[in-house]
């Protein structure tokens, strides 16, 4: 029965050796590789960025000279959105600004618009979302061009009547079967534009700051 026991304990220590040696395994795992997903991370958008905003159009660090806002209404979300800012010789080229379109058929689907300092559209890409496959997906830019309509456009092209999909009466197209999805990025782009138009000389101001606008 001694025997029985001493097993036993040598067992569980054992176990709880193993199960200590692991976790530590694991945490230096994700402490080595922490920084280098970071950067494959900023890559990653930095890609998105000068694909909306050539970089030979602007000369400071798009990636750290950001800020962030909140305006649940128009940017659609209650957290903060970051606002990317591209300057030329201190003078403001373009921001972008990373909303969220709420109400997409399969939930919210997060968004890239960019928009130069005039107020027209640089182009908008989607950086994630949920929609149904083969349908709603059509709003990635590899699956389809949909998304590059909203280049060039802007408050008045066309006129805000017509910031719509074409089934309620307005300019842009639907997908087969799919009017939800975009009708949500339509949407979200529109608003997004008019916080632009409202908060424009707030955006560029150079000192970094964090939390709402005048337009809560």
């Amino acid at each position: 029965m001694i025997v029985l026991y001493k097993n036993m304990l040598i067992s569980a220590l054992l176990l709880g050796l193993f199960a200590i040696t692991g976790s530590g395994l694991v945490s230096l795992t994700y402490i080595g590789t922490a920084e280098r997903i970071a950067e494959n991370e900023r890559q990653a958008l930095l890609r998105s960025l000068n694909a909306l905003i050539p970089s030979q159009s602007y000369d400071n660090d798009i990636f750290t000279d950001v800020i962030e806002v909140t305006n649940q209404e128009l940017l659609g979300s209650k957290v903060p959105v970051a606002v990317y800012r591209a300057r030329s010789g201190g003078s403001p080229v373009a921001a972008v600004l990373t909303p969220v379109a709420p109400d997409g058929y399969s939930g919210a689907i997060k968004l890239l618009v960019a928009i130069n300092y005039d107020g027209t559209l640089a182009g908008v890409r989607v950086i994630s979302h949920k929609e149904t496959p083969g349908l709603g997906d059509g709003i990635e830019v590899e699956r389809n061009d949909w998304i590059l309509a909203f280049n060039g456009r802007s408050l008045t092209n066309p006129t805000p009547d017509e910031w719509k999909v074409k089934k309620d009466g307005g300019l842009f197209d639907q997908f087969t079967g799919a009017t939800i999805t975009p009708r949500a990025v339509v949407k979200a782009v529109f608003n997004t534009l008019r916080y632009y138009q409202l908060n424009r000389d707030a955006i560029y101001i150079p000192a970094k700051r964090t939390g709402g606008d005048s337009n809560e």
